[in-house]
């Protein structure tokens, strides 16, 4: 038997749905800060690291001052060693030098598709794959390595 609902009853209950939806925390955030766009870090072997991070993969843009290296739709920029040391560039964190980072990426593959991505890029895994708790507030499985600068490299797989 076919129920029919009445046009009052349909839009009182989208009205509730859109009302409860609005209370959520993602609806909540429709203004201020949003996510990342760019972490900046100090690079000390421009070549080496240029090499790295395009054996990894990643799309690679270089300027005078910086590289920048693309994941998604966030970036990371290498202040080169002659930008960072500059004393007139102050836009940077004053004490921050080679090594200095610690990046967790996501991995939306396999492990075993990960370890091979690493062997081919000359990467060596220093811990896992060890299961995290990641910024998407749930449970992963991270492997780690560093980059030749000796930045620390997470990758994370969600489940």
């Amino acid at each position: 038997m076919k129920r029919t609902v009445s046009r009052r009853k349909f839009v009182g209950s989208l009205a509730a749905a859109c009302a409860f939806a609005a209370k959520s925390p993602a609806a909540q955030q429709t203004k201020g800060i949003r996510g990342f766009d760019h972490v900046a870090l100090p690079m000390q072997n421009t070549e080496a690291m240029l090499a790295f991070y395009r054996r990894l993969g990643l799309q690679i843009a270089e300027n005078p001052n910086a590289i920048s290296v693309y994941i998604g739709s966030q970036m990371i920029n290498f202040h080169r060693p002659a930008h960072w040391q500059d004393k007139a560039f102050t836009l940077r964190a004053p004490s921050a030098k080679p090594p200095c980072g610690d990046l967790c990426f996501v991995w939306d593959d396999t492990s075993e598709a990960l370890k091979l991505m690493l062997d081919k890029a000359g990467a060596k895994i220093i811990e896992g794959p060890v299961g995290r708790q990641g910024g998407r507030k749930q449970t992963g499985t991270s492997t780690y390595i560093r980059d030749p600068d000796g930045n620390l490299l997470e990758f994370m797989i969600y489940p």
